[in-house]
């Protein structure tokens, strides 16, 4: 195989592998939005059941918000006197489990969209061009600095030579 032949061998690979990746993030965003919308759904129904809904403790349970400076609960409030979709109502494990997975697959997704964006190439050439106009700055800020240094320097020599010494040298 000649080197040509290589080359456009292995840039087939690599196109071909790009392909299946933008195949398998379009896929997966696609799952993501449908357990979104699940996960919307199900946080819906469990926003919007009523008060008669919920049914009436036995006994008074209270939730407990905080504690005051004195050590006693502040905050505590009876949950049949609390208004509905106020109070967290417990969660076995599974729930749980799966509100913990879909949350950290929303923040991958964001984190995915994120990347993306900043590996655009527009995006990439606003940050060289910005990188490339601070340099430019910070090196005449650099030679400024240099020259006024300099400029002190040299009156400070002339500052510290002795008033007879100028007569000598001329």
């Amino acid at each position: 195989m000649s080197r040509e032949e290589i080359l456009i061998a292995t840039g087939g690979a690599v196109a071909l592998a790009l392909v299946a990746l933008v195949v398998l993030a379009l896929l997966r965003t696609a799952r993501l939005r449908r357990e979104l919308d699940a996960l919307r759904s199900e946080l819906d129904r469990r926003t919007t059941t009523t008060a008669a809904e919920q049914p009436a403790p036995a006994e008074a349970t209270y939730v407990i918000t905080g504690f005051s400076e004195d050590g006693l609960p502040h905050g505590a409030t009876p949950q049949h006197e609390v208004a509905s979709g106020r109070v967290a109502e417990p969660i076995d494990g599974r729930l749980f489990a799966d509100i913990v997975a879909r949350e950290t697959v929303v923040r991958a997704g964001g984190l995915v969209h994120g990347l993306r964006r900043a590996l655009d190439p527009e995006t990439r050439n606003r940050i060289r061009f910005e990188m490339r106009r601070e340099l430019r700055r910070s090196r005449k800020q650099r030679r400024a600095d240099l020259k006024a240094a300099m400029r002190d320097f040299r009156d400070r020599e002339r500052a510290a030579q002795p008033a007879g010494d100028e007569e000598d040298a001329a």
